[in-house]
């Protein structure tokens, strides 16, 4: 029973500064589908320059590089959990920090193209602390291959 005391108040953190990441950022029961108005208008919005991206024809084997830029235009910090691509072939890489009201971020994508060919499009799932929780991003390309 020591022990177990001892472990617990070696684990307190000291309490959150204003604008500190804290817990309920990341757990916000505000993201449920079917949230009330009203809490939607305290929660974080993504709100990004586009969602899409055409890089139009492109070598096969090329290693290309997007930035998908967004601003957080809600009321509280703005979370990314995850952003996932649908292949192996396209990776992506979101902040990490919390992301507060009026402050931008983007997420950096790249598309390698070495194993593509012809038109390819490629959606990227970007998982959030927002109502909806999950937003989309696509990139497109038309790949050819070396003559």
């Amino acid at each position: 029973m020591i022990v177990a005391l001892m472990s617990f108040v070696a684990c307190r953190q000291k309490p959150a500064e204003e604008g500190d990441f804290k817990v309920s950022d990341v757990h916000n029961p505000q993201t449920a589908q079917g949230v009330s108005d009203k809490a939607n208008k305290n929660m974080p919005v993504i709100t990004f320059e586009n969602t899409t991206y055409d890089f139009g024809e492109v070598v096969q084997g090329e290693k290309l590089t997007y930035s998908f830029k967004f601003k957080n235009t809600g009321k509280s910090n703005l979370i990314i959990y995850s952003s996932e691509a649908t292949c192996g072939c396209t990776t992506s890489t979101p902040p990490k920090a919390p992301i507060r009201p009026g402050e931008e971020g983007e997420i950096t994508v790249t598309f390698d193209s070495k194993s593509q060919n012809g038109k390819v499009s490629k959606r990227i799932l970007v998982a959030a602390n927002t109502y909806p929780s999950e937003n989309i991003l696509t990139i497109t390309a038309n790949v050819s291959k070396i003559q």
